[in-house]
C-alpha cells in the first residue's frame, strides 16, 4: 500500500503542487491514513488544509484502495 501511495504522490500530486511553488513529502501509512508533510508554498499557505483534502486526499483515496484519508504530520 505504501508503494502505491508513493507512486500516486510522485506521479500525480507532486507535479500539481510544484506548479504553485509547493511540494509534498510522503511519511508513511498508519491505521489506513497516509501521512504527509506539505512543503514550500504549500507548507505555509492558509489554504493548505483545503488543498490537502480537496486535492491530495481525493486523488490518493481514488487510486489506492484501503486508504481512509490523508493527514499532515509536523
Amino acid at each position: 500500500m505504501e508503494e502505491k501511495v508513493k507512486t500516486v504522490i510522485r506521479e500525480k500530486i507532486r507535479p500539481i503542487l510544484q506548479r504553485d511553488g509547493g511540494d509534498i513529502e510522503f511519511l508513511g501509512v498508519k491505521d489506513g491514513m497516509a501521512q504527509v508533510r506539505l512543503r514550500g508554498a504549500c507548507g505555509c499557505c492558509p489554504m493548505s488544509q483545503m488543498t490537502l483534502k480537496a486535492v491530495v486526499e481525493r486523488i490518493v483515496k481514488e487510486d489506492v484502495p484501503g486508504i481512509k484519508g490523508v493527514e499532515t504530520v509536523s
